[in-house]
């Protein structure tokens, strides 16, 4: 697949109200400092984009992993001609033609009606190059600065500034640095100017194409300087050919056919969303050294550093995938982390560009702990247990960071329903006491492991036997009164007690048994799957996004919309029944994903959602971070090539694959029939061969203990 057949506007067609992604049309290279896309309107908030928009305000240089989380050091560069009634974006924007314009990976190319110039964007690392076509007279450039500002008009060819603006930071004057270079004469008499929400047009007179180069720096301004003479170098389409280079290298990491072209596409559109985030946060200095700036400190520390992510929705995908075809970066990433718990004291929930403290629980665990179940990183992995220790044992005075309700999960082995959506946080925090035992034993600490594992099974502090969910407790140990299973918030997050009494990850066989055995569980989950989608908002007081998205599917209670219901088809898995989980699978992938505008059946998060179809499509997916294995599911391809972390290649095949194969009647390895409902890590980094044989009707058989996937239960 190449980069000039993805559109990036895949899942951007969103409102406050309902999400289809909440994607943006990012080009930049792989992990980039920086992303741009166009800016349709100003008058939206972090909806700030629209595919079926037909204005354009300009190219806009952004930090936004969510329209929840807003955007951070953002400036805007609208190409115009002639003379403007006022400077304002309303008065200088321009219609243009979405159909006609190139929305890519590597290049943005926009011709706006209006002036009847035609600019191409390609972007690098820390930096961009805008070409512009003008065919009119009187030719400029506006530069919109919004918050504090300040640039210096140095040269006919050269100005430099800052900006600060963000949605949230621990620095009250952080600062997004940047130097502009053009290859034409500006009219403009240097000068400095200062204040707020600017707007600073650039004027180049008559002439017909003019070339600009942005460079970036949260460092200094000479940084700044040295990433545009160092990553903005060569001629447009040199800087293309190197950005297409760049994300040719990923893409190309897994090949595959499908039965159905669309799916082949749809493939790799999601492909391409896991190679976005964790947004890259350091540089190289004068002194060549690799630094970031530190908002805590308000200084520059030498190392990597990572932002833009949510590990409550990450962990569960993003970093599994990269654990198979990206072990380096994610090497490089856990480095990154590590600096984040060593500037701010605490490991990192939810950075933009800092921490923002949002969603329940710590679990970057489930991040660390797959890395150090598959050997990933093994030499941070001492450091990496005190600090996911201290975030278990310690209770901070800034909500943002660590665990909520530490000192009461300790006394009572839950969290209590005075605390804001208590049965997430308990499941969370008893699943990140696995994690912890799982580092433990990597590094040999075994006391510590033995306390973990035994913590990890609090989530039965919450358990109800009668109804079959997990439900909130008071400081006494009474359930809370007048319960319903579909009542959303409260004491859940984002969902009600259907998508939230599953998460269990590190002893599903045990939460089986809580439910009375096999077959208790095997109704409750019939009733999850086969119900219909209704809810109650009464813990809202609303319809959140997430409502909507939900009801909007018949998937009964299984919320593919959002990640708490991700590991729901393979639930079945831990009863010895997976022809449950493979037309689920399938179908889910056909009728919830595409290429449109509408691509997602909810937001898709930082790779969380794309990863997850990726795994999906090739018949597999790590339920359980940290155990080191991938639960079988329902394969959508028909033959994949991965190209591994190690060099070793795996080959999947699955015959033709056609829609009214539901069912996998039988999987070998390499020639050998495989019985395990799972494949290890360390199997699949052998490479080799899986072959799925499949079929039209359910084959269910009897598996041994052995052949079941990671439960602590036995």
């Amino acid at each position: 697949m190449h980069t000039q057949m993805i559109d990036t506007r895949f899942g951007t067609a969103n409102q406050y109200s309902f999400s289809h992604g909440n994607c943006l049309p990012y080009t930049g290279v792989p992990f980039g400092m920086n992303y741009f896309a166009p800016q349709t309107t100003d008058q939206k908030g972090s909806w700030w984009f629209h595919p079926e928009d037909r204005t354009f305000q300009g190219y806009r240089l952004t930090h936004q992993p969510s329209p929840w989380m807003g955007d951070y050091s953002r400036l805007l560069l609208t190409p115009v001609s002639g003379t403007l009634s006022e400077m304002t974006l309303g008065a200088a924007q321009s219609s243009y033609r979405p159909e006609e314009a190139t929305f890519e990976p590597t290049q943005l190319v926009i011709t706006q009606l209006r002036y009847q110039a035609t600019s191409r964007l390609i972007p690098t690392m820390y930096g961009a190059a805008l070409e512009v076509n003008y065919r009119q007279q009187d030719n400029g450039l506006l530069l919109q600065l919004p918050g504090r500002y300040e640039l210096t008009i140095t040269d006919e060819t050269h100005a430099e500034g800052w900006i600060i603006n963000f949605s949230g930071c621990e620095d009250p004057d952080f600062k997004m640095y940047f130097t502009l270079s053009f290859d034409a004469p500006i009219t403009n008499a240097p000068a400095t100017l200062t204040g707020e929400d600017g707007l600073i047009r650039f004027d180049f007179g008559t002439v017909k194409k003019v070339i600009t180069k942005l460079g970036t720096s949260f460092i200094d301004q000479a940084t700044a300087q040295a990433n545009l003479a160092n990553d903005v170098v060569g001629t447009p389409a040199e800087l293309l050919t190197a950005s297409r280079q760049q994300w040719q290298n990923y893409l190309g990491r897994i090949n595959v056919t499908t039965h159905n072209p669309a799916h082949r596409e749809t493939f790799y559109h999601n492909l391409y969303r896991c190679f976005l985030f964790p947004q890259t946060f350091y540089e190289t200095n004068a002194a060549g050294e690799i630094v970031h700036y530190d908002t805590v400190s308000r200084s520059s520390k030498p190392g990597v550093l990572y932002t833009n992510n949510g590990f409550w929705d990450t962990f569960r995908t993003v970093y599994p995938l990269y654990s198979l075809i990206a072990q380096d970066k994610f090497g490089e990433m856990l480095e990154g982390f590590l600096n984040s718990y060593e500037d701010a004291g605490f490991l990192p929930k939810w950075l933009s560009p800092d921490e923002r403290g949002l969603m329940p629980g710590t679990l970057i665990d489930g991040v660390i702990a797959d890395a150090a179940a598959k050997g990933i990183r093994l030499d941070l992995m001492p450091r990496f247990l005190e600090a996911m220790k201290k975030s278990a044992t310690i209770q901070s005075d800034n909500p943002n960071y660590g665990r909520r309700g530490t000192t009461d999960y300790l006394k009572y082995g839950y969290v209590p329903l005075d605390h804001h959506e208590s049965v997430n946080h308990t499941l969370d925090y008893a699943y990140s006491d696995y994690c912890i035992s799982k580092v433990a034993e990597v590094v040999g600490d075994e006391e510590t492991a033995a306390y973990y594992r035994k913590q990890s099974l609090n989530y039965r502090n919450i358990f109800d036997p009668e109804t079959g969910f997990m439900r909130a407790k008071d400081k006494n140990g009474a359930f809370r009164p007048d319960f319903s299973p579909i009542r959303w918030g409260l004491d859940y997050a984002e969902g009600s007690a259907w998508q939230s009494s599953f998460s269990v990850f590190q002893d599903f066989r045990g939460l089986v048994n809580a439910h009375g055995g096999k077959v208790q569980f095997e109704a409750k989950l019939a009733e999850l799957f086969n119900m219909e989608p209704i809810f109650d908002t009464a813990g809202y007081g609303m319809e959140i996004h997430e409502i909507s998205e939900m009801a909007a599917i018949e998937f009964g209670q299984f919320a593919i919309s959002n990640q708490p219901s991700f590991h729901y088809p393979y639930l079945s898995s831990y009863i010895g029944k997976p022809e449950m989980t493979q037309p689920l699978i399938k179908q889910t992938l056909q009728e919830c994903f595409s290429t449109s505008f509408n691509g997602y059946p909810g937001d898709e998060d930082n790779g969380t959602t794309a990863a997850w179809y990726i795994f999906n499509s090739l018949g597999f997916y790590p339920v359980t971070s940290g155990s080191g294995e991938y639960v079988i599911g329902m394969p959508l391809v028909e033959s994949a090539t991965l190209h591994l972390s190690n060099g070793n290649t795996l080959a999947i095949d699955c015959g033709h694959n056609q829609p009214q194969q539901l069912f996998i009647h039988e999987v070998s390895r390499n020639d050998h029939k495989h019985t395990a409902m799972f494949f290890t890590h360390e199997d699949l980094l052998a490479g080799g061969e899986i072959a799925f044989h499949l079929g039209l009707v359910p084959a269910p058989r009897e598996y041994r203990d052995e052949d079941y996937p990671f439960s602590l239960t036995k």
